[in-house]
């Protein structure tokens, strides 16, 4: 029946007339950043500067774009449900077989197939905290129970986690390194955690920034873990390969649970438009290392800068880190707008004196640092 204004969603209780299971009811919705252009709008201000999703100041890879060009003539074909060229290049790339790649809108929907294929009510999932909100809401999205572990000094405590694994767990997520702390666990430690785990709990390690890291000790799933069979490796085109916006990312994993996964996977989740700019950018080496060169030598930027103003930041083997206050991170979050940055605000996270910014083009970067001492005179 058409919609009339008694039937209005936006008018709709949020108990009673549309019933959801008491699982549902129990998420607390993800919120993004606002984007650049509303928060413009809402607070008068133009040219302004984003250093708060952590995403590639260089934008996406020149030949990504060009890819992205020519793929729009085929937009009345569907795309490829398998993505079978972009599972064939990355599995080329990381020495795997096709098999064992699931390509996702985004490594949260990988996120959320794990969760679909190998969750029910009754499991438990171990999740440090605080980390990537998507875990949390994909294993409550299908009944769930989150087990969450605090972090010890920023970082995740393997040995905390490990006291955890009960007969009902099934997943343990490890983002490494980790977001928003941006801190790394060691080859030695992870290995030693997978080790002491019984064969049946699936080890989800979410790399989305790993090609950031430049401590060689860190954990790297695909090149330190291919003999743990129930490791699953995440990776994203989001960040370094500056592809947020078409949503790609994937999987590696056994490929036998894979082949699981597929049976649930919407046919044409990834479109043909993010494939082909996502195998474009994976061919782009150049872009990839002008990237990661930017990114270590904004972190150097911005950590001289912030030690000239005396603030305390944190170590990160990301493209963005924590910064200390001395006053509410929401009252430095706002200020910083009406001045044109956009940073992001910890409260959220549990760090009420704390924001988060990312590595932004060198001028970008000054201008931060400009406003943020203005700010805080």
């Amino acid at each position: 029946a058409p919609m009339t204004p008694d039937t209005d969603m936006s008018k709709a209780p949020s108990k009673g007339r549309f019933r959801a299971p008491d699982h549902i009811l129990a998420i607390e919705p993800y919120e993004p950043g606002k984007p650049m252009a509303e928060l413009e709008r809402e607070y008068g201000i133009s040219d302004a500067v984003k250093l708060a999703s952590n995403e590639n100041p260089l934008g996406p890879s020149p030949a990504a774009v060009e890819a992205i060009r020519t793929s729009i003539a085929g937009l009345h074909r569907y795309p490829d449900g398998a993505a079978h060229e972009l599972s064939r290049k990355l599995a080329r790339r990381h020495g795997l077989a096709p098999e064992q790649v699931v390509v996702g809108n985004g490594s949260d929907e990988v996120i959320g197939l794990l969760a679909q294929t190998l969750l029910g009510p009754g499991d438990e999932v171990i999740i440090p905290t605080p980390s990537f909100l998507m875990y949390e809401i994909s294993v409550r999205s299908v009944g769930a129970t989150p087990v969450f572990v605090p972090l010890q000094e920023l970082r995740i405590d393997l040995d905390q986690l490990a006291r955890q694994v009960s007969e009902r767990t099934r997943l343990v997520f490890l983002c490494n390194p980790n977001n928003p702390t941006g801190t790394a666990n060691s080859v030695a430690a992870v290995r030693a955690f997978i080790d002491q785990l019984p064969e049946r709990v699936v080890v989800v390690v979410d790399e989305a920034y790993i090609e950031f890291v430049s401590d060689p000790a860190c954990f790297n799933s695909l090149r330190d873990g291919r003999d743990k069979p129930q490791l699953v490796c995440l990776r994203t085109f989001s960040k370094v390969y500056g592809l947020a916006g078409l949503r790609v990312g994937y999987g590696v994993m056994a490929s036998e649970l894979a082949q699981l996964i597929h049976r649930i996977r919407p046919p044409f989740n990834v479109n043909s438009v993010a494939q082909a700019a996502a195998v474009a950018a994976l061919g782009d080496e150049d872009f990839l290392q002008r990237s990661v060169k930017l990114v270590h030598e904004g972190l150097v930027q911005l950590t001289r800068g912030l030690d000239r103003l005396g603030l305390r930041h944190h170590p990160t083997q990301t493209n963005f880190f924590l910064v200390d206050l001395d006053r509410p991170a929401d009252e430095v979050f706002e200020a910083l707008l009406r001045h044109g940055v956009i940073v992001r605000s910890m409260l959220s996270y549990g760090f009420k004196r704390s924001i988060r910014i990312n590595v932004g083009l060198p001028e970008e970067n000054t201008r931060f640092l400009e406003a943020l001492a203005a700010v805080l005179t």
